[in-house]
């Protein structure tokens, strides 16, 4: 059998698909004939040269607008064969609901949710343009047809892939049609398939077994997840597997033609190429406490991981075969066992590895710095707060300052740290955010969150399928009712994102929360504050912005106990309780370890937030961004001083 995989936009342009990928490799190994077609590239080269796409015109839609839904959006008149104003009346409605679905809703609707004006019009010309891709791509497609064409859909890819497989079925009746990924689980595969009939099948959950057992032919009802249709053409939709795959049964995936697309393309001057891979499967945390907020595991939570020999041994062919160092391991949480054998040996090798992992944020020192070590160069530890109050909220197992500890000690490792400020928690107060907002400029030398922002809610989690949360009343987010031309009914089984009347704080304070976001981003590259430990005195520079002293020393052995010990997070009497004077001296040495902003203070705990001297991270930001003209290097004044 002839088989084409079609990655269509808004695929990321950086990295192959790792679903496509793991799907080349099953049915290439059951003999079937495969191409792997980037789509999402062709659509790139099509557009950088027809209308002048540029890459943050394509980041618009691959990053930026996922919960507005931009990028569905804009291919959502070539699925429907119209250009959004089928009534012709310039309200962009179809004359059967009013305007609330056509152009000018939804245009308020990205308005309202933070959209330029530049990103508006980008919106609707690009909508203007996807039908004639669509044709162009299933045109050359249909000169040689193959058996099958298979599209994996995730976060906004569903019109777009709808749309080429409508007219791929209009071209060629003949081709089967194949939908799956993340977009396909549980309820939404079953509703794509009812109300989509050009589609023939849809793989729901994981397709590494489904996917070939549908190719191998047989009975089709004993497939798990399947959807299909009978001899009458009525869809038949078979029960999600009842356990997940086990790890042995994950295989590698196959990149062949990618990089070599890439390399190509006009995107190839717009990022730096990866790899993707995977160690394990489900959240291991997220099997005892779900977090509230969290739908990524989808239908299926159970934590697998493969053999660290095996996971080791991919990350290595895959690095050879490709000639590329920079890997994005795409767990959502790393498997705590892989500590002391996969990133043990990534240290001990000469091979100098960059990858991404996804990790909890309560590691240690130690931990961070065999993360460094073994080429870690960013962690993901889904932060989303600094209050223990809303992480408790959250059920996320950690503390305010064990997150500013995470930091902390991932810059002391060299390793940098992405993540984002959430809020809108049902049962969150004002106290909350003002004492967090409060002390920001005290961090102002730790990795920013990217922004803060409301939570969504999100099929499979516990906001959503547990309405005694907080959260009573949800329905599709707008994006769906003015994409999708379904009946609410069949939206709500579609849609991974939906709304709900808003929690927790908002209007003045949501606004604060973001402004002191907005101004730690604008003052991290040229914010430090390091120490050094000079055995009887700490010596600490300085550059932030709203303190004003540039280099401090702790000579007093109290404050030099002290400084030690707030390592870890302490409150004032549990740190009493270890130095010398009690608590009788604790209180000064608080109190000016506060006036020099040397501590986070949650509750009632408090946690030195300076970061050891000899990180890397000093490195790479003089590097990137060079030294803060007025200031000469931290480092050289800390070895002066240290050895003075």
């Amino acid at each position: 059998m002839r088989i084409v995989l079609l990655h269509m936009p808004w695929g990321a342009i950086d990295v192959p698909s790792l679903a496509l990928g793991i799907l080349h490799t099953a049915a290439a190994r059951a003999g079937h004939r495969v191409e792997v077609r980037y789509a999402n590239l062709d659509f790139v080269d099509w557009a950088a040269d027809t209308a002048g796409f540029g890459v943050d015109d394509y980041q618009y839609f691959s990053e930026k607008s996922y919960f507005q839904g931009a990028g569905d959006w804009a291919f959502a008149g070539a699925l429907y064969g119209d250009d959004g104003d089928p009534d012709g009346d310039g309200d962009g409605g179809d004359g059967s609901d009013g305007d609330e679905a056509g152009f000018a809703g939804y245009f308020a609707y990205l308005a309202a949710n933070g959209a330029s004006e530049r990103e508006i019009a980008l919106t609707r010309a690009t909508r203007a343009i996807a039908p004639a891709f669509v044709a162009r791509l299933v045109e050359e497609i249909a000169a040689d047809p193959p058996d099958l064409v298979g599209f994996t859909t995730t976060f906004q890819q569903n019109t777009a892939s709808l749309a080429a497989a409508k007219l791929l079925k209009e071209r060629c009746p003949e081709v089967r049609t194949v939908f799956g990924g993340a977009n396909c689980d549980g309820p939404q595969g079953a509703a794509l398939h009812r109300n989509f009939p050009f589609l023939d099948y849809v793989v729901r959950g994981e397709g590494d077994a489904a996917f070939p057992a549908l190719l191998a032919g047989g009975d089709l009802s004993a497939v798990p997840g399947l959807c299909w249709r009978d001899g009458s053409g009525r869809p038949t939709v078979n029960a999600m597997p009842k356990h997940p795959l086990p790890p042995g049964a994950i295989r590698p995936p196959r990149y062949d033609g990618f990089y070599e697309r890439l390399d190509a393309s006009v995107a190839a001057g717009w990022v730096d190429p990866k790899l993707v891979l995977e160690g394990s499967r489900g959240c291991w945390w997220g099997e005892k406490h779900h977090c509230t907020f969290c739908g990524l595991n989808g239908s299926s939570m159970e934590f697998r991981s493969k053999r660290p020999a095996d996971f080791l041994a991919e990350v290595l062919a895959l690095a050879e075969r490709h000639r590329l160092l920079d890997m994005y391991v795409v767990d959502n949480i790393l498997d705590m066992g892989y500590f002391d054998t996969v990133l043990t040996s990534l240290a001990e090798l000469p091979v100098d590895l960059r990858l991404h992992f996804e990790i909890k944020a309560n590691l240690r020192r130690h931990q961070f710095q065999l993360l460094g070590d073994s080429g870690a160069a960013q962690v993901q530890p889904g932060i989303e707060s600094l209050s223990t109050r809303v992480l408790r909220i959250m059920d996320k197992g950690v503390t305010g300052c064990q997150n500013v500890r995470a930091l902390r000690d991932a810059q002391s490792a060299g390793v940098s740290v992405t993540w984002n400020y959430l809020y809108g928690f049902p049962g969150e107060q004002p106290a909350d955010y003002e004492s967090v907002i409060r002390q920001l400029p005290v961090l102002h030398h730790l990795d920013p969150p990217t922004g803060a922002g409301r939570i969504a809610i999100e099929r499979f989690s516990p906001y959503f399928d547990r309405p005694e949360l907080g959260f009573a009343i949800t329905r599709p987010a707008f994006q769906y009712r003015a994409t999708y031309r379904l009946p609410e009914s069949e939206l709500a089984e579609l849609a991974y994102v939906f709304t709900a009347p808003p929690r927790g704080i908002g209007g003045p304070l949501a606004e604060r929360l973001g402004t002191a976001v907005d101004t730690w981003l604008a003052r991290f590259p040229d914010s430090r504050l390091s120490y050094r430990d000079a055995g009887g005195r700490i010596v600490l520079v300085n550059t932030r912005a709203g303190y004003d002293w540039r280099v401090a020393e702790l000579t007093d052995p109290v404050e030099v106990a002290a400084f030690r010990l707030l390592a870890q997070p302490r409150s004032a009497a549990a740190l009493a309780a270890r130095v010398p004077g009690g608590a009788a001296a604790v209180g000064p040495v608080l109190d000016r370890f506060t006036a020099l902003g040397l501590l986070f203070h949650d509750g009632d705990s408090y946690l030195q937030v300076a970061v050891e001297s000899d990180n890397q991270v000093l490195m790479r930001m003089q590097h990137r961004h060079g030294p803060a003209a007025a200031h000469p290097r931290t480092e050289e004044v800390l070895d002066a001083l240290a050895t003075g």
